[in-house]
């Protein structure tokens, strides 16, 4: 019960990775507010989840919708002591020499600022009593190939984002890190290239497959690998930890396949001759 009489606001809650944080948050004994636009599934959550779980419509690409979230925590519960600035989506995959103006636009407000105005509108009711923020980056953040330019950038600007606001914040006793994602089964990436349901199952099915050969964990990420990292660094096990970030990724950063792999070929396999090793 690491949380428990304290209210934890997540964005992008009903499914994926913020499912999986509101349902941890909730056996952890918080009262959760849940700001998502799948308004559908946020009721049925309202339902089934008991009287610890609330639900506001909530379109993070819009500020107005972000404070009403804010204010709507705090006035129901009494106070906001955690925010988990989750809400996002692959956006537009066109490459730099293709994205329209606004497809970068939308892309940045639903991943960079939406980040931005979740700490900024949750602020006000953090300094009442301290607390922690965690936003959500990726492995996308720190090279190219993992994920679509506009999404990357974003990405980026969310690290640096959380270290800045690190240091502004402090003096009011609010930590701020945030979480870097790889590969996690959830509907992200087959949302990112269109695909229905039943293709979305096939894509989460590859990526278990293909985990054993791109990383040294030999299995998928599942949310609850993301979720349980969320939670460590909301509670008080990290009161001492600010402006990071940690990987999620299952060593997927740590260097090439061969680095961890003595089957794969390396740097020099590809260039000196094999009598000269």
């Amino acid at each position: 019960m690491r949380f428990k009489g304290k209210t934890a606001v997540i964005t992008g809650g009903s499914s994926g990775i913020g499912r999986a944080t509101v349902d941890l948050f909730l056996r952890e004994g918080a009262h959760v507010i849940m700001g998502d636009i799948n308004v559908d599934e946020g009721t049925a959550m309202m339902s089934s989840l008991g009287d610890s779980f609330h639900f506001q419509q909530c379109d993070v690409t819009q500020e107005d919708q972000i404070k009403a979230l804010m204010d709507y925590a705090a006035e129901t519960t009494g106070g906001i002591d955690i925010v988990f600035n989750n809400a996002g989506a692959g956006g537009p995959r066109d490459r730099i020499d293709e994205i329209s103006g606004n497809d970068w636009d939308f892309a940045m407000a639903l991943l960079l600022k939406s980040v931005a105005m979740g700490i900024r509108h949750a602020t006000p009711y953090l300094k009442k009593r301290g607390g922690a923020i965690i936003n959500t980056a990726s492995i996308c953040a720190f090279q190219a190939g993992f994920g679509p330019i506009a999404y990357s950038t974003a990405k980026a600007g969310v690290l640096h984002l959380t270290k800045l606001a690190a240091a502004e914040l402090a003096q009011h006793k609010i930590r701020v890190n945030a979480i870097c994602p790889g590969f996690i089964q959830t509907n992200i990436f087959a949302a990112t290239v269109g695909a229905n349901k039943e293709e979305a199952l096939q894509i989460n099915a590859i990526m278990g497959q293909a985990a054993a050969s791109v990383q040294p964990i030999a299995r998928p990420g599942v949310p609850d690998d993301i979720a349980e990292t969320v939670a460590y660094l909301a509670s008080d096990a990290t009161g001492f930890v600010t402006g990071t970030h940690i990987l999620v990724d299952g060593g997927l950063l740590v260097g090439t396949p061969a680095s961890w792999n003595p089957e794969a070929p390396g740097l020099l396999d590809a260039i000196v001759p094999e009598h000269l090793r």
